[in-house]
């Protein structure tokens, strides 16, 4: 089958009706439409076609129409008659082996699975793996790799859950299965979904859920409805979240399914909490506490407790609300997102109740929980996008500290979302834990003010840091400021003049970003923005002054921007002494994605002659590869210049790429990817990438954008010069001549771009635009 299950069902059907005379083939079909009903969740329907064991012809069919038995009343809740069905099956299989014995370890691992054994469901699924593979099983195989992926999912091992499902999806595509495809897409979503990448989980989940409907798979739609409404939950879409939970419950209740029902009661309670409709909370609350076995249900009971503490404290009964959080909190069966929610919950009620030191204690011991889960990930990429899952926690500590009039203590908490999240997701020892936090100091350091943003919910707020004083600021929400972002960078990109017609969301921005701090800013002063979520995608330059003299802010200031403030305490402060170059670009097309960039010689050649050809290396046409700038020895060159196309991974920031020639007829052997970056180490005064997106696409939050330019920090550069969009290949060579001819007359890097710049700013040609000048943006700090 390759997953069509209805209409496999009604064909079985056909076949059965048609071949009812003759014994073999008509077990075959009977079997056929039992197994398609199973993958449908029709578990009643399928045993009853499964119910007479004389219709089967050979042993191979009596194990597997007791594996298939034995599934149905698994996902059914009757684990006592699944267990005797699976123990048949054992047995039969015992002095044998037959292709369906496989199928009977994938059946214990379902049963382990329901049981709530983790351990066995792992060992039986990996028997089922190790049986396909010596088999040439590849369904089977395909389907043990998915299994295996969702246990560990289940037990918070997401590097471990993404690797298997992902093994599975490469089985699924080869088989044209397009149940294991959508099953593995569904699966890859709720894994990003607990990793924090809500965008990238979304569109893998919608993918799943309409594919599984072709398919006539509803046991699987129910799922992704559910992972789709979890994921709008988190982005604080109610209305869609509640659509998605009650179309969850309306098909588990049509499957008549105990499992689904409960599930779909329970997300359908919290999101009603969430949403203030604490009537529709409580009915789900009331038939949940009719339906699940205490004992048996542990998980489910844990969370009905969670959902009356949250009902209670919405009912102002703080002492009943703090004794059902607190059993969550102290269960040893309750996952680490349950506790986090509980301690999370807990802070909230003291902090309403006025005990602001328990309060505190508890929003901190919320933050503990939290880390340690991190620290259990080993593999970095899966860190980064992490953060989110304790974004709320942040967010809701901070505007706390404020409340409390300690905004020195919140913004350490600001930053150290960001310290330890970089810190630990580029694989840097623990800043944030041996460093004392002084601000003041670092901006001293820095020889600039410094503007560090927090984007909340509710609220965002500003630090203005300067060697005297910290001066703090409130601002709009997140989703306030994230609005007009979005369509001020439409109008950058759009090739007009912002400043010259008076951007109404450019001078929006620069009231909301600049104005408040504006007095602690002197005339072409130093200024290190230390960016949050959506802002990192923003390039401050362009922010326009607002009238008698409208301009863009690049005109007051030379702008730099950093990760964070432990981080720049922490920057390099010696590199190389001696002014060489490596020059990397022009490379060979490896494919039609990536042209030829017909200025690319001609930007290379503007940069030469700044630099002086006895002082450049250079690399280009057939020698611009990866292999090139590995093999030669990049920690010797001050300045490190790539001229090429660059891409940016949405899922996977260390998988973004510098585009060069192929060096080997390895499918990827053009891509200079983040990760090999890192582990080259460097000492460049300043790397620039003149690339599409240097700076890396992926904004996720607390960290700003992470990609090619915080790749070149971790490697050990002091500046990167990145891009936030496309540069444009026909102002490019006017761009990097001026950078270049500033450094040698001595200008730092930051300034040297702040002239380059400017001198496109003030010329007379289609320069003069943002677009041409303004993607390109100078990172320090790590």
């Amino acid at each position: 089958m390759r997953g069509y299950f209805a209409e496999a069902q009604w064909e079985a059907n056909r076949g059965y009706s048609r071949f009812a005379y003759e014994p073999l083939w008509a077990s075959k079909f009977r079997i056929l439409e039992a197994e398609s009903m199973i993958w449908r969740g029709m578990y009643d329907s399928a045993l009853s076609l499964l119910q007479n064991p004389n219709e089967w012809t050979s042993r191979e069919q009596d194990i597997k129409a007791l594996a298939l038995q034995s599934i149905a009343l698994t996902r059914s809740q009757r684990l006592t008659d699944a267990n005797t069905k699976l123990s048949m099956a054992e047995q039969l299989c015992s002095n044998m082996t037959l292709l369906t014995c496989g199928e009977v370890f994938r059946a214990r691992g379902i049963f382990s699975f329901e049981s709530g054994d983790l351990s066995n469901a792992r060992g039986s699924f990996l028997k089922s793996l190790s049986f396909a593979r010596t088999h040439s099983d590849k369904p089977l195989e395909g389907s043990a790799l998915q299994n295996l992926g969702w246990v560990s999912l289940q037990k918070e091992n997401f590097d471990e859950a993404v690797d298997w499902i992902n093994a599975g999806s490469r089985i699924a595509l080869n088989l044209r299965d397009e149940n294991l495809t959508q099953l593995a897409l569904g699966n890859l979503g709720w894994a990003y979904f607990k990793l924090g990448d809500l965008d990238r989980a979304l569109e893998l989940t919608l993918d799943a859920g309409n594919r599984a409907e072709k398919l006539g798979n509803d046991r699987q739609q129910i799922t992704w409805h559910t992972t789709a409404a979890n994921i709008y939950e988190a982005k604080h879409d109610w209305p869609r979240a509640r659509d998605s939970y009650r179309r969850a419950l309306t098909l588990a209740k049509q499957l008549n399914n105990r499992g689904y029902v409960v599930n779909a009661l329970e997300d359908l309670a919290h999101t009603s909490i969430d949403a203030g409709d604490l009537d529709t909370a409580q009915d789900c609350i009331r038939q949940l506490e009719a339906t699940i076995d205490q004992a048996r249900d542990r998980l489910d009971a844990l969370d009905v407790v969670f959902a009356e503490g949250r009902v209670a404290a919405a009912q102002h009964q703080p002492a009943e609300a703090e004794k059902r959080f607190k059993i969550v909190d102290k269960d040893p069966a309750s996952q680490t997102s349950m506790r986090m929610g509980a301690e999370h919950a807990l802070a909230q009620l003291y902090e309403s109740s006025g005990d602001f030191p328990a309060a505190n204690r508890m929003y901190q011991t919320a933050l503990t929980t939290f880390g340690s889960a991190r620290e259990q990930l080993k593999n970095e990429d899966s860190k980064l996008p992490f953060l989110t899952n304790a974004t709320s926690i942040y967010d809701d500590y901070i505007q706390f500290l404020i409340s409390q009039n300690r905004s020195d203590e919140a913004l350490q908490i600001a930053d150290q979302s960001r310290a330890q999240t970089l810190a630990q997701g580029l694989g840097i020892s623990s800043l944030a834990r041996t460093r004392v936090f002084r601000p003041n100091e670092v901006a001293r350091r820095s020889g600039a003010t410094l503007l560090f943003y927090w984007l909340g919910q509710k609220q965002s707020y500003l630090w203005a840091i300067t060697p005297a004083k910290t001066s703090f600021y409130t601002l709009p929400s997140k989703r306030d400021i994230a609005q007009s972002i979005k369509s001020y960078r439409k109008a950058l990109l759009g090739l007009g003049d912002p400043a010259q017609n008076a951007n109404s969301d450019g001078l929006a921005l620069y009231r909301l970003l600049i104005e408040p701090a504006a007095s602690m800013i002197l005339p072409n002063a130093n200024v290190v923005v230390l960016t949050d979520g959506e802002l990192s995608q923003l390039n401050f330059e362009t922010l326009i002054v607002p009238p008698p003299h409208p301009h863009y802010w690049i005109e007051d200031a030379t702008v730099t921007s950093a990760p964070s403030l432990q981080m720049l305490a922490s920057a390099h402060s010696a590199g190389v002494s001696e002014r060489k170059l490596l020059l990397i670009g022009d490379a060979i097309s490896p494919g039609p994605d990536y042209p030829n960039l017909p200025m690319a010689s001609a930007e290379m050649q503007q940069i030469q002659r700044q630099i002086g050809a006895s002082n450049a290396l250079l690399y280009a046409r057939e020698r611009a590869t990866p292999t090139s700038y590995l093999g030669a020895n990049p920690q010797q060159f001050a300045y490190i210049h790539f001229v090429a196309h660059g891409v940016a991974s949405r899922t996977d920031p260390l998988d973004s790429a510098i585009i060069l020639s192929r060096s080997s007829s390895a499918e990827d052997s053009f891509k200079l990817h983040a990760r090999d970056i890192i582990q080259h180490p460097i000492h460049a005064d300043l790397v620039t990438i003149s690339a599409c997106y240097g700076s890396g696409a992926r904004s996720f939050a607390g960290e700003g954008s992470i990609g090619l330019a915080w790749a070149f920090l971790r490697a050990g550069a002091h500046n990167v010069i990145g891009a936030l969009w496309e540069v444009s290949d026909e102002s490019a060579p006017h761009l990097m001549g001026n950078l270049y001819g500033g450094l040698e007359h001595g200008l730092p890097p930051s300034a040297a771009l702040r002239q380059a710049k400017l001198a496109l700013l003030h010329s007379k040609n289609e320069f003069r635009k943002p677009f041409y000048w303004a993607p390109l943006q100078i990172y320090t700090g790590l």
